[in-house]
């Protein structure tokens, strides 16, 4: 039987607080500014086909996260401690590649800060990331750290979605269009369906919500049920942020508006609520990069650190980490592109790597599991996603090749 760290037992009220901060710990761990630039891009280029593409994502999505965070829940055990366990050293490896992606995506996250509070006050860039840095270590260093990361996550994530729905309103999107395109699509386009399921579940993301869970003690056989509802609702979460997002663009393109400057996503919001619609835009922005900094942040630091490692050592970790990224930011302005093509193919590989590992671990390790018997339908489309998974890793592989062209 695995040995876990012994956490006191939640109440209910607590339990559901737990549960709720690791659903928006992932939900928005992964609505960052690349979220928003992606989702812009890939409606301007395909219209009310992208409906297609955010439907068939979700699904896959879904699969990923209901084992990932089944296993890792149940267990009681980190990814990577789950990872040592099944082949020695295979966690740490797995530690590795998180640490190097969630530090490089992490300088572009407070970068995405700076260009937030820009739009929103008109503040210049780097002292609104710099502040927007500062923002996230006093989270760290305050007394409740677990307690005001979970309350800000949830509120910052429901300050998005709300904006959101409102420009969305404002834009008058051709919703029938849009609901047709998704079962029906006149354009299907697997390149942006796989960026799409590494932009939300690849990375650091896919463990943001299920370590968030371990630590606060919402872990064990007996919390199954939450664990499966809160791993199915953080997509979801998600998914509605993203399909939001894209009918608000939609309804500008569908309207007319052509969209060539540099930030389509906010000249978007401006031609659909004018300079309410940027600074919702700012507001947005803001919030979707500084719950990425936090996010990217405190699951690479878990994955560096032991279960058994005091919480005031883990924050201050947090805290360095992302000072060390806020300096280099200050810097270089943001993450140099071939950084992030660098980490970009790493998250592609950490994907089918670590989701390797737990399908094994759910396959073979029951001693892992506390004895628990894992579901085999569970098991079959964790297998099947994986495979999918695969593929996702070899064209990020691509990404590496450019760094030599």
């Amino acid at each position: 039987m695995a040995t876990t760290t012994a956490k006191p037992k939640l109440s209910a009220s607590a339990r559901r607080t737990a549960m709720l901060g690791a659903m928006f710990l992932m939900a928005t761990s992964a609505i960052g500014p690349g979220f928003i630039t992606q989702t812009t891009e890939f409606t301007v280029q395909i219209g009310a086909s992208f409906a297609f593409a955010i439907v068939v994502s979700i699904l896959v999505d879904i699969a990923v996260q209901l084992n990932v965070w089944r296993i890792i829940g149940v267990s009681g055990l980190r990814a990577q401690e789950i990872g040592n366990k099944v082949l020695p050293g295979a966690g740490w490896v797995l530690a590795g590649l998180v640490f190097i992606g969630g530090m490089v995506f992490n300088i572009g996250n407070i970068a995405g800060t700076g260009l937030g509070m820009n739009a929103m006050l008109g503040l210049d860039p780097k002292i609104g990331g710099i502040i927007s840095a500062a923002v996230a270590i006093l989270i760290f260093l305050s007394k409740r750290a677990g307690m005001a990361l979970d309350k800000i996550v949830v509120m910052l994530g429901a300050i998005m979605i709300l904006l959101m729905l409102y420009v969305a309103i404002v834009a008058a999107p051709p919703v029938g269009e849009a609901l047709k395109n998704a079962v029906a699509p006149e354009n299907i386009n697997f390149l942006i369906i796989t960026t799409l399921i590494g932009g939300t579940v690849g990375g650091y993301i896919t463990y943001a919500g299920a370590h968030r869970m371990v630590d606060s003690g919402a872990a064990g056989v007996e919390n199954v049920k939450d664990i499966t509802r809160t791993s199915i609702l953080s997509i979801i979460v998600t998914g509605i942020m993203r399909v939001l997002l894209f009918m608000a663009i939609l309804g500008v393109v569908a309207g007319g508006a052509v969209l060539t400057s540099d930030n389509k996503a906010a000249e978007a919001f401006g031609h659909a609520a004018g300079d309410i619609g940027i600074r919702s835009f700012g507001v947005i922005l803001w919030a979707a990069a500084l719950t990425s900094v936090i996010g990217a942040a405190y699951t690479s630091v878990s994955f560096i650190t032991k279960s058994s490692t005091p919480e005031r050592t883990r924050n201050l970790i947090t805290v360095a980490f992302i000072a060390v990224c806020a300096v280099i930011y200050l810097f270089l302005g943001q993450a140099p592109q071939t950084l992030l093509i660098f980490a970009g193919a790493f998250n592609g590989l950490i994907l089918p790597f670590g989701f390797a590992i737990l399908l094994w671990a759910g396959w073979r390790r029951r001693d892992l599991l506390q004895g628990y018997a894992y579901p085999k339908w569970l098991l079959i489309i964790g297998v099947a996603t994986w495979l999918l998974t695969l593929f996702l890793g070899w064209n990020s592989l691509a990404g590496l090749a450019k760094l030599w062209v």
